[in-house]
């Protein structure tokens, strides 16, 4: 089957490529000439792993192209895939441009009957809307469905989630639609992953309450991190207490400093202003994105506490991304961690293992280092934002000896405090008690 995929950021690229590997015939689509040329050179817009190789292989295999061309790409496939951005708007509502772009040109290059395929993350009524919108583009005789196939890729583990999701949704009214993509995902059909199949607007909200109640989980154990503090509890403990429970499950219930990424802080606001739309209030969801707000601002207030006020003071920063294994640094909370310790007049040195070109332009007097034993180097603290693993066994001799002062802020709890007192570090973590270094 002839695919196109309008669209190669992160969902889209991901997406093409995966297809291909399925055995599509895949065109990806983009308005953007030198990203195109560069993807013709197989060099990767994003940090994805696996990413590279899953694209060269499947360019040599003729199964994957990208081009420029997309009246082109429409008019030669049979499924239109949708995968640009829908950022937030200042209210908070997804800013649909793209998709209505993208849907005129189909309207416009509509050849024979097609399958148009929403990726992207919409709020619900967007299928009706690109429907209307081909229509008046097409005419009354056109002949198309609309599905609502919507992603469900961590930054960092795409190509697992693609290949092996946890279950496949598919919304449409149009059963030669609904056969068509069980066509193309027919390899996933035959590992038994579940599919959902329903109306489009279903397929819609699946996706904005799923990334909702993950987000909800994780403001929910911050808050019990919170708590634990004053109480002399280990919201560690507490977790695993919780996560025993199958009815909760043991996923995104790590505290620290709050989520970020392209995902959870856009879809969060977005339901909540879906709901204004229908004279509603989502209220859990308005505290979740108070709850995350005030996260953050907790984690600067821990580390200024720590290292007794900012001015004069040098931090060495962890991590800039939003989570392990992505160059992505879209509302992470190292980003305002930093902001707010420049405020304070502190210095900051900073290591990331993919994140730093992301940041280069971002500040002039923040000093990107080689490891993170150069961003210790003399600091006053070394703060661990982002869990990279590589952040996991690090040399704790080597620490202390370069540290100015021994002291380890850990906002994602990745060492134990008994251990890092016993190696001589004055320890702050999330939700755990405060340890001070052995005397011993």
């Amino acid at each position: 089957m002839k695919i196109c995929v309008v669209g190669t950021g992160y969902v889209g690229l991901v997406t093409g490529a995966c297809l291909a590997d399925f055995g599509m015939d895949v065109v990806g689509v983009d308005k953007d000439e030198a990203k195109i040329e560069a993807l013709k050179q197989c060099q990767m817009p994003i940090y994805e792993p696996g990413l590279e190789s899953l694209v060269r292989k499947n360019m040599q295999a003729n199964r994957l192209s990208f081009t420029t061309e997309l009246a082109h790409g429409i008019q030669e496939s049979q499924a239109v895939f949708i995968a640009v951005g829908t950022p937030s708007r200042p209210d908070g509502s997804a800013d649909l441009t793209f998709v209505r772009q993208v849907a005129k040109s189909i309207g416009e290059n509509l050849t024979g009957y097609k399958v148009i395929v929403t990726k992207s993350t919409v709020p619900t009524g967007t299928g009706k809307l690109i429907e209307t919108i081909v229509r008046e583009e097409a005419g009354d005789g056109a002949k198309f469905a609309v599905v609502s196939n919507p992603e469900f890729l961590r930054e960092g583990s795409a190509i697992e989630d693609f290949m092996q999701p946890d279950r496949v949704v598919i919304g449409s009214s149009d059963q030669r639609a609904v056969d068509m993509m069980l066509d193309v995902y027919s390899p996933l059909r035959v590992a038994d992953v579940p599919f959902v199949i329903s109306s489009v607007e279903t397929a819609e909200l699946i996706k904005y309450a799923s990334n909702a109640f993950l987000a909800t989980k994780i403001s929910f154990i911050n808050e019990v991190a919170k708590l634990s503090e004053p109480l002399g509890a280990d919201v560690e403990a507490v977790a695993h207490g919780m996560g025993l429970d199958n009815r909760i499950g043991p996923k995104f219930l790590h505290p620290g400093p709050g989520f970020g990424g392209s995902c959870f802080p856009k879809d969060s606001r977005a339901i909540t202003q879906l709901a204004r739309e229908q004279g509603l209030r989502f209220q859990i969801m308005e505290a979740v994105l108070e709850v995350n707000q005030s996260t953050k601002r907790r984690a600067v207030e821990k580390i200024v506490e720590a290292i007794g006020g900012g001015a004069g003071k040098v931090v060495g920063i962890l991590g800039l991304s939003f989570k392990p294994e992505t160059d992505d640094v879209r509302e992470s909370p190292a980003i305002e961690i930093i902001d707010a310790l420049r405020e304070a007049g502190a210095t900051v040195r900073a290591y990331d293992p993919a994140a730093m070109d992301e940041c280069r332009s971002r500040w002039d007097d923040v000093h990107f280092t080689e490891d993170a034993y150069q961003a210790a180097d003399g600091a006053d603290a070394l703060v661990i934002v982002t869990e990279w693993n590589q952040f996991r066994a690090l040399d704790l001799d080597r620490l202390r000896r370069l540290l100015a002062r021994p002291l380890i802020v850990d906002l994602r709890n990745i060492y134990e405090p008994g251990k890092m007192a016993a190696a001589g570090f004055d320890y702050v973590s999330v939700g755990r008690p405060v340890v001070e270094k052995s005397e011993s």
